[in-house]
């Protein structure tokens, strides 16, 4: 089915009445959730949950985000009204990262999905270990009776 998901077409027009579907290939709201469901946007988020934080202490606690990846990721994040950057007219130069009341309430419940996921690795564990030894077995069948292939 498709949807009538439209984007607002000025910063000013009002959203109130658009009705927003991620499953619609056009919808803006597809976007948003890439942004903070992708890996450095959900490790980002998290991260800044914590409070406020400078780019290369978020750097240090997002651990393996390149400065590149980061500083994308800090630009969609806040363009989608999730994080706010504060420059302060120091010298050197200090910028400051925190989450807006929406950012606020979107990392509140990915951190409900990361504890959850956290908490229930061992089953994820033994789930992969089980699926690699029957894909493995399965493997092993297929050479021995000389079929190759998936």
């Amino acid at each position: 089915m498709e949807s009538d998901c439209v984007a607002p077409t000025s910063a000013g027009t009002a959203a109130d009445d658009l009705a927003f579907d991620v499953f619609a290939r056009a919808c803006p709201s597809r976007e948003t959730l890439e942004h903070i469901t992708g890996k450095w946007g959900g490790l980002t988020l998290g991260a800044l949950k914590e409070g406020s934080l400078r780019f290369n202490e978020l750097r240090r606690r997002v651990d393996g985000v390149s400065e590149k990846m980061l500083s994308q990721t800090l630009h969609a994040l806040e363009r989608d009204g999730l994080v706010h950057r504060e420059a302060q007219p120091v010298n050197p130069p200090r910028v400051d990262y925190e989450l807006t009341p929406l950012g606020q309430a979107v990392a509140e419940r990915l951190l409900a999905l990361i504890d959850l996921v956290e908490d229930r690795m061992p089953e994820v564990l033994t789930a992969r270990a089980r699926y690699d030894e029957e894909r493995d077995a399965t493997a092993r069948g297929a050479a021995t009776t000389g079929r190759g292939g998936r």
